[in-house]
């Protein structure tokens, strides 16, 4: 079965941003955040699209799925 990998802490690093400001930003809880990061949590195509385009960045270098 395919595992979500995701760059999304490291992007979230690289600009100082906290878990919090960014599920603000996105208008999700810090906890979904945290599942994401941890590739817990599956995103909808509308909260990937809304986290990538906060960091400049496209769905497919935050998000993957790897066999």
């Amino acid at each position: 079965m395919a595992e979500l990998t995701t760059k999304l802490k490291e992007y979230r690093a690289k600009t100082g941003m906290k878990q919090g400001e960014l599920a603000e930003l996105v208008g999700v809880r810090r906890e979904t955040i945290i599942r994401l990061e941890k590739g817990q949590y599956n995103p909808s195509l509308k909260l990937a699209m809304d986290i990538a385009r906060i960091f400049g960045t496209t769905v497919e270098e935050l998000f993957s799925f790897e066999e």
